[in-house]
């Protein structure tokens, strides 16, 4: 394909110096439940929100933990599996969430993604289950692919404790799931609509079931899965241990928790929005066209190892990704209307630096801990705020710098402050 030479307009060096929001999200994200779609969230209109340098510094300010996990009150076959996967010290979401768990209280845990959630909840709930046989939990969660990965922590966590599991996910055949729910497995791993169908079918019985977890709890309120998630907590056992977590509180999310956990604990983990270790950046493209030459430029680049691009819809992330692979690219995507062995399979290639770019709807964004990712580009505009934030948290992971691009076509609406240094091949720069 024969390309146009295109003018960059990278806007850099600058930023809000404001704290970023947090709370529920203006908008939906696209998976239906029901919720109407409102008006642009206006802090996608301020640009400046999308730039920010990234702090270079040799110095981080460090977590001391009050436990080690060979301190935590667990069994020491248990331990033993924590050991062998190199866990010696808490994140502070698990320092805090652990001792309380382990002692049968309920926890509300809210903290960013990618902050060890998954570990807080899972070793209390494997603990109890191999010292007191007919323990059974349920973890509710929203994505298909954060439930594989909560299944595959729990096989690495369990290992030789005789504990089993069944992931109730869409995608996949309800014969194997059938059979793995007949087994009367300890721990059954899901999301809320196909719970809810073997519910119905009359295959799961959750009447047995006196742990559950709510993970993402605020991403479920914004896809529109509230009401399953009262109907199956309804059917629980009424004495239970109850554990929510999520990145933020939103006012429903509040009052499900009021309703459904008793005396809870809550474990609040501070921290800044975006991650200081993720360089933000703008690039400026007069339309669509631009756009795909702009992105076929920056993955010519050396530094551009392993990206993952995020559109809006499922089938402009299918033609986009059909277009990286035609112009010689490693790419492949990941949206609602694959198969599930098509969706694990891109992201297994992904994860193993098989593919250099991953192209994907916000189906990635939440929750998926995908190593060394070094660049995250907003081909699209997120829906709200919020959305941006956890896109971007999928660089800079740790101690790792990140970065993060975002294109923004002339005439969009965004708007930048006067305080924005515009450079860039021709003096391009944002028009006020």
């Amino acid at each position: 394909m024969q390309r146009k030479s295109v003018e960059k307009r990278l806007i850099s060096k600058a930023g809000s110096g404001r704290p970023y929001g947090a709370g529920r999200p203006s908008g939906h994200s696209g998976y239906g439940g029901g919720r109407r779609k409102q008006q642009v969230d206006p802090r996608l209109l301020d640009i400046t929100r999308f730039v920010k340098k990234a702090i270079l510094t040799t110095e981080t300010e460090a977590f001391d933990p009050k436990h080690r996990f060979a301190d935590f009150k667990m069994h020491d076959s248990l331990k033993r599996n924590v050991y062998t996967k190199g866990y010696v010290n808490p994140t502070p979401i698990q320092d805090g969430a652990i001792p309380h768990a382990l002692e049968g209280r309920d926890v509300i845990g809210i903290a960013n993604t990618g902050t060890g959630k998954t570990v807080a909840f899972l070793l209390p709930l494997i603990d109890k289950a191999f010292r007191k046989r007919g323990e059974r939990s349920l973890i509710i969660t929203p994505t298909r692919e954060l439930a594989l990965q909560i299944e595959s922590e729990f096989r690495e966590f369990s290992r030789g404790l005789g504990l089993r599991s069944a992931i109730i996910i869409g995608g996949t055949g309800f014969p194997r799931q059938i059979a793995a729910v007949n087994r009367n497995p300890e721990f059954v791993i899901g999301t809320p609509g196909r719970l809810k169908d073997l519910v119905t079918r009359r295959v799961l019985d959750l009447s047995s079931f006196n742990n559950v977890v709510l993970d993402e709890a605020d991403r479920m309120l914004d896809m529109g899965f509230v009401k399953d998630i009262k109907e199956l907590l309804d059917l629980l056992q009424t004495e239970r241990q109850t554990l929510f977590f999520s990145a933020t509180m939103p006012k429903e999310i509040g009052e499900l928790a009021k309703k459904f956990l008793k005396d809870p604990i809550t474990v609040e983990v501070k921290s800044r929005a975006t991650s200081e270790n993720v360089e933000q950046n703008v690039i400026t493209v007069k339309n669509s066209d631009q756009k795909l030459d702009t992105l076929h430029d920056l993955l010519l680049k050396e530094d551009f190892k392993k990206v993952l691009v995020f559109r809006k819809t499922k089938r402009s992330v299918e033609s986009l990704s059909a277009a990286l692979v035609k112009n010689g690219f490693r790419a492949d995507s990941i949206h609602g209307d694959k198969s599930q062995s098509q969706r694990e399979r891109a992201l297994r290639r992904f994860s193993q630096d098989e593919l250099q770019v991953l192209v994907a709807t916000d189906v990635a964004a939440r929750g998926l801990d995908i190593p060394d990712v070094s660049h995250v580009i907003n081909y699209d505009l997120p829906e709200n705020y919020e959305d941006y934030i956890h896109r971007i948290g999928r660089t800079g992971r740790g101690t790792k710098m990140g970065n993060a691009l975002t294109f923004i076509e002339e005439g969009s609406g965004a708007v930048a402050r006067p305080n924005v240094r515009n450079f860039g091949r021709g003096g391009g720069g944002i028009r006020r």
